[in-house]
């Protein structure tokens, strides 16, 4: 056994894990809730069937364990799903971020070297003000949100593939809503008619931050009129001999292709918030900025967590609330 090895077994007091559709990442924590390793793999929900969760976790994290111990694993994201390791149904909201870990679901191991704790979703059913949504994994960033402000109230947005924006009251999410953002972009510069025209953007060029910005007004102001704006893109491609030859040609569509994308889910997400407190942001610093300049040209400031940060104080809220 290697000095490391041994000092990482004296020192692990618990793990944490987010296990994503296609990845997971596992954090090593002492008894003052500091990471002391990490480890990650390409093998999410999508790669395993239920009877492989075990044996890839332990592959993964098994280095670490200390003999005859039991050792708490706090798991969020896809593993809790239906299709994962053991179902952690979802909780309805309004549902307060401190007490995810009230639905977490236990799945049966074969030693009783780890103890696994699954955390739960969270859902929305349809009324009067609400649609039927979603969310697993995002609802630990958002506990993580709170972790250190128990009381916090405002508008937290996670950019992504599927972003989601959640109203928090109190501590506690009251409602939430899922745009398809990433993903339609990902279609529409792939897939559709206007692959022939997209690049790949890079919002520091100035041609690209002002066709971006100019993209998210005119879909903010006019969000009626997406679809006959997508097919411009195509047309402007072909007939504006004003935009820059190239490769950068195309980066600046794509530029405008992102911030109809954005500007449509804002004009859906926050048409009606006050502009006078910051929304928050969870996630990677360059999406983050991507929303950031979206969202303050339309008027609105923004704050940012990291989303590694706030999975892990949300991974750690949740320990504490069962220890």
């Amino acid at each position: 056994m290697s000095a490391t090895t041994a000092s990482l077994e004296q020192q692990l007091a618990w793990i944490a894990v987010d296990w994503g559709s296609s990845n997971l990442r596992a954090w090593s924590l002492n008894q003052h809730d500091q990471v002391i390793a990490q480890a990650s793999s390409d093998k999410g929900m999508l790669s395993l069937t239920p009877a492989d969760y075990e044996r890839e976790l332990r592959r993964l994290v098994g280095d670490w364990l200390p003999a005859n111990v039991h050792t708490d694993v706090m798991v969020c994201g896809m593993a809790g799903a239906r299709q994962g390791w053991l179902e952690a149904a979802y909780l309805p909201v309004p549902t307060r971020l401190d007490q995810l870990s009230q639905g977490a679901v236990t799945p049966t191991l074969t030693g009783d070297q780890l103890r696994v704790y699954l955390l739960p979703g969270l859902s929305q059913t349809r009324s009067a003000a609400t649609h039927f949504d979603v969310m697993r994994g995002e609802e630990t960033q958002l506990a993580g949100l709170v972790a250190n402000t128990p009381d916090f109230t405002g508008l937290a947005c996670l950019p992504g593939t599927h972003a989601k924006w959640a109203t928090l009251e109190a501590g506690a999410v009251s409602g939430f809503s899922t745009y398809l953002t990433g993903e339609l972009y990902q279609l529409l510069a792939n897939q559709s008619v206007l692959r022939h025209s997209i690049g790949t953007d890079e919002l520091q060029d100035p041609a690209c931050r002002e066709a971006f910005i100019s993209a998210v007004s005119e879909i903010y102001a006019a969000p009626e009129t997406f679809s006959s704006r997508l097919f411009g893109l195509r047309a402007q491609d072909l007939l504006d001999g004003r935009l820059p030859a190239g490769d950068t040609r195309g980066a600046v569509l794509a530029a405008r292709l992102s911030g109809l994308a954005i500007g449509l889910e804002l004009a859906g997400a926050c048409r009606e918030c006050p502009t006078d407190k910051p929304i928050m942001l969870i996630g990677n610093q360059a999406l983050s900025q991507r929303y950031t300049l979206a969202l303050n040209t339309i008027g609105y400031q923004t704050q940012h967590v990291d989303g590694d940060t706030a999975v892990l104080a949300g991974l750690r809220l949740a320990h504490h609330a069962l220890t």
